[in-house]
């Protein structure tokens, strides 16, 4: 081969993604967007209020080493944003993987990195499953400024005797004389909302791969569109029902009856 064929043939090679194909199902943990609710009946009839989650596909950004970073961690890239909105060093990031610009990018530790290569697609496909136990992180709906009883559930003050101006205020804020103020993380009225929740133990409803679509039993955090985090949860998860067996002297019995005559 000639060093012109070289050449021609040396842009097309650079252009082909690093460790294309699929991260292993191994990996428990996605990106999504939060679409809405809706109901959802199973198979005996029971009715779900789920949640509906767009999730994925990603792509695998980068990955971390114990050995060079000193951990272990799989980075999603979840959406795509315009070239002219993307910083210089990540502009080759993206180019090193052959993938345009990301928008959204998360690192999630693992014990273990191995099996996950940069330019690899995650998607729902054996990934999660109907039945399965996941976490769910996302920012919730910001709500402004709000009172004690919006903000810490306060009960209010008594209705009686003409205080109609002591309804819903929160009562006494100071301590006594000793001290004269009002202590550090005192529950006030304040800035409500948008703030990083994680909600435990969530159970899948409905898994459809070919739509990219996960519904969760209950609501999620954030309002539509916004972005969400879906990982293997950390809590303890119920095991399977497991029919009782009939006990050997039982069955013995019932083989041993004589079958009834017929008429």
């Amino acid at each position: 081969m000639t060093e012109e064929n070289k050449k021609e043939q040396a842009p097309e090679a650079a252009a082909q993604p690093k460790g294309a194909g699929e991260l292993p199902g191994s990996f428990k943990f996605i990106i999504g967007e939060k679409m809405g609710m809706t109901q959802l009946f199973d198979a005996e009839g029971n009715i779900y209020s789920a949640s509906v989650v767009k999730a994925g596909p990603c792509r695998v950004v980068y990955t971390r080493t114990p050995e060079r970073d000193g951990y272990s961690a799989v980075c999603l890239g979840y959406g795509h944003k315009k070239e002219k909105n993307t910083p210089a060093g990540m502009k080759g990031v993206f180019k090193k993987i052959g993938a345009k610009p990301i928008r959204h990018l998360k690192e999630f530790r693992v014990e273990k990195a191995e099996g996950a290569a940069d330019g690899q697609t995650a998607g729902l496909a054996g990934r999660f499953q109907d039945g399965d136990w996941v976490d769910i992180q996302g920012i919730s709906k910001g709500k402004g400024f709000a009172g004690g009883m919006k903000r810490h559930n306060f009960a209010g003050q008594p209705a009686s005797h003409g205080a109609s101006d002591r309804e819903r205020a929160p009562g006494s804020l100071a301590s006594r004389r000793s001290l004269g103020r009002v202590l550090p993380g005192q529950r006030m009225a304040g800035h409500m909302g948008q703030d990083k929740l994680t909600i435990h133990k969530v159970k899948v409803v409905k898994v459809v791969p070919e739509e990219n679509l996960i519904f969760l039993n209950g609501s999620v955090p954030g309002a539509a569109g916004t972005m969400v985090y879906i990982t293997r949860t950390v809590k303890k998860t119920p095991k399977p029902p497991v029919q009782a067996k009939k006990s050997a002297r039982k069955e013995a019995v019932k083989a041993a009856k004589p079958a009834p005559a017929k008429k």
